[in-house]
């Protein structure tokens, strides 16, 4: 598997429909590690089986966006936690490429997270459906199908989230507070709420303690709270923990 910064972003002729059966959709994989996309490439990535071809790759929020409007797929696997800003922020950035009546990019969010503020962020952001990374080949291959026809699809537990985010009246369309923090501040954020120590935090997060006091620190001044007990009343009335 080449390295991202060396990805071809030459646009991709479609492989002719009669190559895997019927079916042929052109594919984009955004993943910061790079095993992991070694992995879905062999499990997905075998056109005449699957039917799937996979054009491009990267690892962070730019490359995926070069990779994405140079190659034009009909579906891009999403990362939700990306270095340079998310999965959100190539959502924002790629927004004209979804909008586009006649060749519509869209997007299918593949994670470990299956918390419900990253779930929710990415379907605001326009993604057309949220799988974790414990599905299988053939089930990521059925998913990426529907949404290149325009269905949306989740991993059973996750719909819940969409459907109570959207049905209640109540609810802000956007949690401007949650909005303040990084990626990383917000995982940092849900592991205090939690109950897990410092030192706990960092080897979770493969990160110094030192650095998870500094997080903690950096969430508490763009709160305005002032401990990790208000701290854990604010995360618990938003549904984190």
């Amino acid at each position: 598997m080449s390295d991202p910064t060396e990805a071809n972003t030459d646009p991709v002729e479609p492989t002719p429909a009669g190559v895997a059966g019927e079916r042929h959709v052109r594919v984009v994989l955004v993943d910061d590690h790079r095993m992991f996309r070694t992995g879905v490439q062999a499990e997905i990535g075998r056109t005449e089986e699957t039917g799937v071809e996979v054009v491009g790759e990267a690892a962070d929020v730019d490359q995926a966006v070069t990779v994405i409007t140079a190659t034009r797929p009909e579906v891009v696997l999403l990362d939700v936690h990306l270095p340079g800003g998310g999965g959100v922020e190539v959502l924002r950035r790629c927004a004209p490429l979804m909008a586009d009546a006649e060749q519509p990019v869209r997007f299918l969010a593949l994670s470990v997270s299956d918390a419900a503020e990253d779930v929710i962020g990415v379907i605001r952001g326009g993604a057309r459906g949220y799988v974790t990374k414990t599905i299988t080949g053939t089930d990521l291959v059925d998913s990426v199908f529907r949404v290149q026809e325009g269905d949306a699809v989740f991993s059973p537990r996750l719909a819940g989230f969409v459907l109570d985010a959207f049905a209640s009246t109540d609810a802000p369309p956007v949690d401007e507070d949650m909005d303040r923090l990084t990626q990383r501040e917000r995982e940092v954020l849900r592991l205090i709420a939690r109950g897990y120590a410092y030192k706990e935090i960092a080897k979770q997060l493969f990160i110094s303690v030192k650095t998870v006091e500094s997080h903690v620190s950096a969430v508490l001044r763009k709160l305005q709270l002032s401990n990790r007990h208000e701290l854990t009343r604010w995360a618990t009335a938003r549904r984190l923990v």
